[in-house]
């Protein structure tokens, strides 16, 4: 089996975390990505107590598992509280947003790539 990658267009094959810098994307939150190609990608984001990711919508899929702690979850209309080990799923183009209960970290995977979150800030 062929384990090599465009490094251009993804990240290596093998991942470490703790080599990966946090991005701060927010009053309390950062981000890191952990893997990608063209097709998908898994970012890992780490919030503060309070701290809100704002309603939004992107035409990706996303599913999101909860690690750590709990958010109220905002998808479309429907909001609901969830906790380490639970998760959710959202179609393309839905608003959706989270607000940090506590010390929390999720990890999100999108498909296709999120190529917003690989170009440089200005």
């Amino acid at each position: 089996m062929n384990t090599k990658l465009d490094t251009a267009t993804s990240s290596p094959v093998f991942v470490r975390g703790t080599e990966i810098s946090w991005e701060n994307v927010g009053e309390g939150v950062r981000r890191k990505i952990l893997g990608y190609d063209p097709q998908l990608m898994m970012v890992a984001v780490e919030f503060k107590r309070g701290s809100v990711g704002p309603v939004h919508h992107h035409p990706h899929r996303q599913v999101t598992s909860i690690e750590s702690g709990s958010f109220e979850v905002l998808i479309g209309s429907e909001k609901k509280v969830l906790r380490k080990g639970d998760c959710y799923f959202i179609l393309p183009n839905v608003d959706h947003g989270v607000v940090a209960l506590e010390e929390s970290s999720l990890v999100d995977v999108f498909t296709p790539v999120r190529e917003d979150f690989l170009k440089p800030k200005s």
